[in-house]
């Protein structure tokens, strides 16, 4: 059980069923208007490390959370962020502007990040930095 993250699981899960329910409704939704081929490749290595490490942790490079403690808050603290973003997916889904483009970028990316240092896990705290930036900064270019 220690190699999975069941809970880092349940909330990747979360976090991309608006986005799959989006990609449905609207299919050609995910379309860049700014077009930068290196950022998006990086953007993505950070999101496919990130659902990686949300889920598996590799021994030695993932220390877990140092008390019963610490794994209420990361649980408190990812599900805030996960009701959150599934929330701000609801209320803003018709709409497409600048403060949509950049909640729903930041919060996924505090959520890896959070989870990262909560579960003591290296990996997912350098991929939830490239994440984060190359994710908001995307997210920022297309929305203007």
């Amino acid at each position: 059980m220690e190699f999975l993250n069941i809970f880092g699981l349940i909330f990747t899960i979360v976090l991309m069923i608006p986005n799959i329910i989006y990609a449905l409704k609207f299919k050609d939704c995910f379309e860049n208007k700014w077009s930068n081929k290196r950022l998006e490749v990086i953007e993505q290595i950070g999101r496919f490390g990130c659902i990686a490490f949300m889920t598996i942790n590799i021994p030695g490079t993932w220390f877990g959370w140092w008390s019963d403690e610490a794994l209420a808050l990361y649980l408190i603290g990812d599900t805030i962020l996960a009701v959150l973003y599934c929330v701000l997916w609801i209320i803003l889904f018709n709409k497409n502007n600048l403060v949509r483009a950049l909640s729903l970028s930041i919060i996924p990316a505090t959520l890896f990040f959070y989870s990262g240092i909560m579960s003591r896990s290296i990996p997912l705290i350098f991929f939830s930095i490239v994440f984060a930036f190359s994710h908001i900064v995307i997210s920022y270019k297309n929305a203007k």
